[in-house]
């Protein structure tokens, strides 16, 4: 099956590439371009409503005061964005879409979740922000002048396989809305990225016309034939979850890609604990 194959199927081939740029001697459709797909970016479904309140800001970037960069932090610093992502999630949600909106991918691991609890703890709401915006991978993937795009259904230098996965629970298709999904308010991706595993495939809502559900649902990691990539498995077996006191042991196990599975179920049979995967 062809990549693009593929993309239509997952319902992600309206969003692989899709780079918009604000290059010098700019028409005036260009700049309208680019407000339209940071407020899609930004505030999904609803940034059809957004630029009402933005109409300063639009001049700002319109007379060259401020770069592409500063508008897309003051979509995400308004009072806007804080009522539809901020006050009614939970904090582990709110983070997930501030890499979803701010970086174009999902969390990877936990270490990243906790960076950003820890960050709005000890500094607050506009240093949460900035650290996606001032960060050395926005300067890399979008600069000053590229409005971000959802780069996790690519294949990019620095991005880690599992946020392929993950970034399929973040994104139900560009029709739905970040408030309306199944889930709530709660975290999409707290319990896997907590025990560091992958996420299966879900296609988005509204693929080909129909729900996903009836076009498959989960897709699960099968692997790609004559996929030659092997990950490294760190497990904690014996006494995990027992109350007696049972001394443990580290095991690693050096897998194919297409072993994946069932390594995972024989490590979870055995009571033991993924503590680390990676490729190898």
């Amino acid at each position: 099956m062809s990549s693009l194959a593929v993309e239509e199927r997952l319902g992600i081939s309206s969003e692989t590439g899709r780079k918009v740029e604000l290059r010098p001697n700019w028409s005036e459709d260009e700049l309208r371009a680019i407000f339209r797909v940071a407020y899609d970016q930004v505030f999904g479904r609803q940034g059809v409503y957004a630029s009402e309140s933005f109409t300063s800001a639009e001049a700002l970037l319109r007379n060259g005061t401020i770069n592409v960069r500063q508008f897309i932090q003051i979509l995400a610093k308004s009072e806007l964005y804080k009522e539809r992502f901020f006050y009614n999630n939970s904090q582990v949600r709110f983070i997930e879409l501030n890499y979803k909106h701010l970086l174009g991918r999902a969390p990877y691991d936990q270490s990243e979740i906790a960076y950003h609890v820890d960050l709005y703890n000890s500094q607050g709401y506009e240093a949460e922000i900035d650290s996606y915006l001032y960060s050395a991978e926005y300067d890399n993937a979008f600069g000053n002048y590229v409005v971000p795009f959802y780069r996790g259904f690519q294949s990019l230098p620095g991005m880690k396989t599992v946020g392929y996965n993950r970034i399929f629970e973040l994104f139900r298709g560009s029709a739905n809305s970040d408030n309306a999904q199944f889930g709530g308010k709660n975290s999409r991706l707290r319990q896997k990225v907590s025990m560091n595993l992958p996420n299966s495939i879900r296609a988005p809502l509204s693929v080909l016309g129909r729900s996903s559900e009836a076009v498959g649902g989960t897709l699960t990691s099968a692997a790609v034939r004559g996929d030659a990539r092997v990950y490294r498995i760190e497990a904690v077996v014996g006494g995990v979850s027992s109350k007696v006191a049972v001394r443990q042991s580290k095991r690693v196990y050096t897998v194919s890609y297409d072993q994946l599975s069932t390594t995972y179920q024989e490590i979870h049979r055995r009571g033991g604990k993924i503590v680390k995967i990676e490729q190898a």
